[in-house]
């Protein structure tokens, strides 16, 4: 996915870009300084110190609301953590902060000439979809298929393969929620052969909420019952849908419009098929976050 990119040389509005008095960026409140050219998001803001933990040292925390920020190196290598908070929302304000931080002067408020992409990467904990997929595995993201919305809200210009699967989608299941425009977003091949070794790879679908939206039903019936069965048995090229979870569909797509590479894996938690739960899901993401941090520095 790529995007029809504001080009213009003229200072951003104040209220459109928002600078807080010590001159970092108004949620996320970093400078240029504070973002490695690897970056690393998390949902849950405790898991920062998880990875961080790991780093040989520490030269910068902040926290702002959801957005819980450690700045280190892991075996020399430099690498920005931080928590993005559930859903697609919140990482709309995460990816187009951490882009303005190192694309956009926050002095004079003018999009800078020469653009950085950064390596972005999303650690996460996800739910199976495939009664394959065993809990406890790693997840790799080659796509993100959105019911978040956020995409389309951008001036998108969306890829040959992306509107190939669409197309099959839209073929295959009987999609019958007016409200929603599902859509695809390809992470990045480097980062996902970087991360590959030991992980599943799929189709990540990523909801904008935890409950209908994937499905599940304590007092409210949802709309369309057998979704999460058409879901399953889509196919199309040898991709499928493995999972579900919340942010990577928007992680994908903007890191595809802005430029950056994304990656999104995740330690399975939880089977949906199967009605499998982990019996220490926190051991298992201790684990992933280790193999991420050594790939990353390969």
């Amino acid at each position: 996915m790529k995007a029809n990119l504001n080009q213009s040389t003229s200072e951003l509005e104040p209220s459109e870009l928002i600078v807080n008095p010590d001159g970092s960026i108004y949620h996320i409140k970093l400078n240029p300084e504070h973002i490695a050219d690897t970056v690393i998001v998390v949902g849950d803001q405790n898991r920062v110190e998880r990875v961080s933990r790991h780093f040989s040292e520490i030269t910068h925390k902040v926290a702002n609301r959801e957005f819980v920020t450690h700045v280190g190196f892991y075996k020399g290598k430099k690498i920005t953590v931080m928590s993005t908070g559930i859903g697609p929302d919140n990482m709309d304000i995460a990816i187009n902060e951490l882009d303005a931080v190192v694309n956009i002067d926050l002095q004079t408020k003018k999009i800078k000439e020469n653009l950085t992409s950064l390596n972005i990467i999303r650690i996460g904990t996800s739910g199976a979809l495939q009664a394959d997929i065993p809990v406890d595995s790693y997840l790799l993201s080659t796509h993100g298929f959105g019911f978040d919305g956020i995409a389309g809200f951008y001036d998108t210009i969306e890829e040959e393969e992306e509107l190939h699967l669409i197309e099959a989608f839209n073929k295959q299941v009987d999609w019958n929620i007016p409200t929603v425009t599902p859509y695809f977003s390809k992470g990045n091949d480097e980062l996902i052969e970087k991360l590959s070794e030991k992980a599943i790879k799929g189709i990540t679908i990523t909801g904008s909420g935890f409950y209908g939206p994937q499905g599940r039903v304590l007092r409210i019936n949802t709309k369309q019952p057998h979704l999460n069965d058409q879901l399953r048995n889509f196919k199309h090229n040898g991709n499928r849908f493995t999972n579900f979870e919340m942010e990577t569909s928007a992680l994908f797509g903007l890191c595809g419009m802005l430029g950056h590479k994304s990656a999104t894996i995740c330690a399975i938690i939880a089977n949906r098929a199967a009605r499998e739960y982990s019996k220490d899901y926190k051991k298992t993401v201790d684990e992933l976050i280790v193999y991420t941090l050594d790939k990353l520095v390969e």
